[in-house]
């Protein structure tokens, strides 16, 4: 799978003051976008747990495009963008459903850890189904 596409409503919990979705909220809407994605694999990150293999976030970074506000409906899409030995890069664009704008996007890395936190190589289950994709472009 290239990329997976989370749906998802904007509700006032989501804005601030000006009746703009908070910046810190993307967040929450990249981490909805990856369980999602692990689970349309088949591979739901309980089942990673109860394994004993856990995805801490080692960075997170996002750019604003266009603001969302109450009541738009978004599409979050997410791909994978590189596998490392121990880690997992994941990048997002967050999309208004109506004009299919890209207004945000993402990326996080993740570091693959055991119980006592120390790095892991990638399961061979999880490395066999997931595709690398980009979603964006590179800086120059």
């Amino acid at each position: 799978m290239e990329y997976f596409d989370y749906h998802y409503r904007v509700i006032y919990a989501d804005t601030d003051r000006m009746g703009v979705t908070y910046y810190g909220h993307y967040f929450r809407f990249f981490e909805a976008g990856r369980n999602e994605y692990f689970r349309a694999l088949g591979l739901p990150y309980t089942e990673c747990e109860k394994k004993g293999v856990f995805l801490p976030v080692g960075e997170a970074h996002a750019k604003y495009i266009a603001p969302s506000t109450y009541d738009d409906e978004l599409i979050v899409r997410t791909s994978v963008s590189r596998l490392g030995a121990s880690t997992i890069n994941f990048q997002y664009q967050v999309i208004k459903k109506d004009t299919g704008k890209v207004i945000t996007t993402g990326d996080t890395l993740h570091v693959f850890v055991d119980k006592t936190l120390r790095p892991c190589r990638i399961p061979d289950e999880i490395r066999s189904k997931v595709t690398v994709h980009t979603l964006l472009r590179k800086k120059t």
